[in-house]
């Protein structure tokens, strides 16, 4: 029973003990302030709390008052040294917090007094508050001096900032690790499209920023961010909760304390919001009293680490019941008696916080222990009529270093422990029933990548078997890259596919990189191979074409010297120098087989030989035929009385004729070879997809003399065996050379634009169509009709046939 002070005004409540030195403590026992008005006439009265109990918080009390009294009968810690306490409710009012601050400074006018004496010392050290707001309040009036706060639940990561908040400590983490482990933990589920509702209070205001920064660096979007207090008209609440179920996004972090998230959880649950999957911060994802709301099922949130404290729930329950809830007014009752019967005070499952305001208590202990007492002769002596300055409790606080029930207690430069949260999962029981479970935990004193872990199976919002999906835009796939929507957040895109040679090979891909020079894209344009070579060759159907015709070729040229060898000494063959016959159908075998070099992949030595054999092998064969033309010409010329023309052209100046020709035409391909010889190229300009292995021509010079040198021997013969086609003989091969020439000139005229304009391969197929056209034409004209009257008209084959004149 605790006994009510009446000495003048009602004041802020408290809970006493008196102790050789003297503990405070600050908890939001009450939800209400009841607000005074002043007439400025008289003496306004200090502030007051209303409204029923926070059974939560009452454990908190309780908690404090457990571990004090377990210290009082330690042998070990603050031996033969009674610790007491002065505990006063804040009402979560900056009012009354400032107000209990200079009370505790003051160290008198107690409400709650047990044993009812009135009179206290100034504390050296106090436990609280329960909220960041409160807290912020106090330790900026107890920095002047030098009192120590200990919070065991006050997580604004601005009370870490130590030119503001010099002397004040906590037991539990600061919001920026909640804040960082919570934006790690909607990464890891991909979850990039979320909504954020918060308490409008420093706790929800200064967790949110921290979170939202944490946010936007793992990449994650915010629908919207909206604030609301448990004080605020229900409109605005009504609001808030009508945000949440209009919203795209599936995912709704709520970074609030337990007062304000019940308030926003009942007005959703007068129109309950499509499924939403809760991700909640450690104000309220522990507090089993919100566990009555099932639309919120499969709920994951950080949670203060679950402590086991021997006699602590047994200290809780060990209360004298004599009412049926706590609706008991704490500023009226004279003799108050703590109801627990059918009350949330009983629900002792989940003791996170308490395990927070234990390790304060004993923080505060082993500070005080270390100020007063020391060991001598291996026992401890402690001297309780020391002066003990907070400023000394203070200065000790700062390296307290202990375990206790198997937690680590420390503080870093700034107040905070070491960072540990256990990640909690509101499950489904087989009764219906809605439990927290331990799912994992997220351990900020770990390496990175190694500091969040899941170690059990989690369940999803109602409905949803399967990780839920919560995205602005669906993931580009590879092959696509992503294009911001305009005026929408990072995480809203279109896919838009990538451009042709480029690809990306991973998902949400920002861009599409180039494949190197060689690589082409597959056809999904996720990964780049190396381009298809392309060159005619013997395996393609084209190429077939092409060698059995040059092989052809090459076979009738042989089987005409076949048929001439066999009837050399006919007249036909006789008839026109059947020296250059020979050498001409030998030069056309070598014209045809050297079409063979323009097909299979270009090497060094296949481009230089194509070109030089060509050019060679046709000036060979022009300059039989040219050198036969002037043998018809002046066989008809000696025939003229006193003529004696055939003695200047003998067989030798023929044969000579024919070398001097075909010289030229070597050197050129020496000089050619010599200064800038054909070399094999992969042309990648000319089609984008694929390589084309050509011969290059090394010197366009080069090439072009080859073919104007063969061209000027063609024109020259041309001209020649148009003078002599009218020549008087039944058998003037003349007309044969000029049918022959006319098609060579035509082929090789045509060859000229056709051979610039083809693409990759088909150029190649152009020069060889060229060389076997012409060559053809040079021995269907010539050699078939002497054949085909040697084989089939063998009448004909006579030197008076021969010698007619039409």
């Amino acid at each position: 029973t605790f006994h009510f002070c009446t000495s003048g005004t009602p004041r802020v409540p408290a809970f006493t003990e008196d102790g050789d030195f003297v503990i405070g403590g600050v908890f939001s026992i009450h939800f209400k302030l009841y607000t005074v008005v002043y007439d400025y006439t008289t003496k306004p009265a200090p502030p007051r709390c209303t409204g029923s109990v926070n059974p939560r918080v009452l454990r908190f009390l309780r908690t404090m008052i457990f571990a004090i009294k377990e210290i009082n009968n330690s042998t070990e810690l603050l031996p033969g040294i009674n610790l007491g306490y002065q505990i006063y409710d804040s009402c979560v009012a900056v009012p009354v917090s400032v107000h209990v601050a200079f009370q505790l400074l003051n160290g008198k006018d107690p409400v709650f007094n047990k044993g009812g004496n009135c009179s206290q010392s100034g504390v050296v050290a106090v436990v609280g508050d329960s909220g960041s707001t409160p807290s912020i309040s106090i330790s900026r009036i107890f920095r002047s001096f030098n009192i120590p706060l200990v919070s065991p639940f006050a997580t604004c990561a601005c009370l870490s900032d130590k030119q503001q908040h010099p002397t004040f400590f906590r037991t539990i983490p600061s919001d920026q690790f909640q804040a960082d482990g919570l934006a790690k933990l909607v990464k890891h589920f991909g979850w990039m499209w979320i909504g954020a509702v918060r308490s409008d209070s420093d706790y929800g205001n200064y967790g949110m920023a921290s979170f939202l920064d944490a946010a936007r660096r793992e990449g994650i979007c915010v629908e919207y961010s909206e604030a609301f207090y448990r004080t605020d008209p229900p409109s605005k609440i009504k609001k808030v909760a009508d945000v949440v179920r209009r919203s795209t996004a599936v995912v709704v972090v709520a970074f609030a304390s337990s007062g304000d998230m019940k308030f926003l959880l009942e007005e959703l649950a007068r129109d309950p919001p499509p499924p939403r999957q809760w991700i909640g911060s450690e104000g309220w994802i522990g507090d089993p009293y919100l566990l009555s709301f099932s639309f919120c099922a499969g709920a994951i949130g950080v949670a203060i680490q679950q402590s086991i404290t021997p006699g602590l729930r047994d200290f809780l329950l060990d209360l004298s019941p004599s009412d049926d809830a706590f609706n008991c007014s704490l500023t009226t009752s004279k003799n108050l008696s703590i109801c627990i019967r059918k009350s949330p005070y009983t629900e002792t499952s989940q003791l996170r916080i308490n395990n927070m305001v234990y390790k304060a208590v004993y923080a505060i202990a082993h500070a005080i222990h270390n100020a007063v007492c020391n060991k001598t002769n291996g026992h401890t002596q402690c001297d309780k009529h020391i002066l003990l300055k907070p400023k000394e409790v203070f200065t000790k606080l700062q390296k307290v270093n202990f375990s206790k029930n198997g937690y680590h207690v420390s503080f870093d430069v700034n107040g905070d422990p070491m960072a540990f949260y256990e990640l909690v999962n509101w499950q489904k029981s087989e009764s219906g029933d809605i439990e927290p479970v331990t799912v994992g935990y997220y351990d900020a004193s770990l390496p990175v990548g190694q500091q969040f872990r899941i170690n059990g199976n989690l369940t999803w919002v109602e409905g949803v078997t399967q990780v839920p999906v919560s995205v602005c835009s669906d993931s580009c796939p590879p092959g696509t890259r992503k294009v911001l929507q305009k005026g929408k957040p990072i995480c809203c895109y279109d896919c838009v596919p990538c451009p042709e040679g480029e690809i990306s090979n991973i998902t949400d891909s920002p861009d599409c990189l180039p494949c190197p020079e060689e690589f082409w894209p597959n056809s999904e344009r996720n990964a780049c191979f190396p381009k298809p070579v392309e060159f005619l060759s013997f395996d393609e159907v084209l190429g077939i074409i092409l060698a059995a015709l040059s092989v052809s070729g090459a076979f009738l040229a042989v089987t005409a010297a076949a048929v001439f060898i066999h009837h050399r000494t006919t007249p036909i063959v006789r008839a026109n120098n059947s020296e250059l016959s020979f050498l001409l159908l030998f030069s056309l075998t070598l014209c045809f087989l050297c079409s063979l070099t323009f097909i299979g992949a270009p090497s060094e030595w296949s481009c230089m030989l194509r070109h030089t054999a060509f050019g060679i092998t046709f000036v060979l064969c022009i300059s039989c035929v040219l050198g036969k033309t002037i043998v018809v010409l002046l066989a008809f010329k000696a025939t003229l009385p006193g003529s004696n023309v055939m003695k200047w052209f003998g067989p030798l100046q023929q044969r000579m004729t024919v070398v001097c020709l075909a010289l030229i035409q070597v050197i050129i391909c020496i000089i050619w070879l010599v200064v800038s010889p054909p070399f094999p190229r992969k042309n990648l300009t000319i089609y984008r997809e694929k390589i084309i292995l050509e011969c290059a021509l090394g010197s366009d010079v080069g090439f072009w003399a080859v073919l104007g040198y063969i061209g000027l021997l063609a024109v020259f013969c041309f001209v020649l065996a148009v003078l002599a086609r009218k020549l008087p003989d039944n058998f003037n091969e003349a007309k044969m050379i000029t049918f022959s020439m006319l098609i060579f000139c035509a082929v090789w005229i045509t060859f000229i634009p056709a051979y610039v304009s083809s693409p990759g391969k088909f150029t190649v197929a152009v020069e060889i169509f060229a060389i076997l056209a012409s060559s053809f034409g040079l021995i269907l004209c010539i050699f078939a009709p002497k054949c085909f009257i040697i084989l089939f008209q063998p009448q004909k084959n006579t030197k008076k046939f021969l010698m007619n004149k039409k």
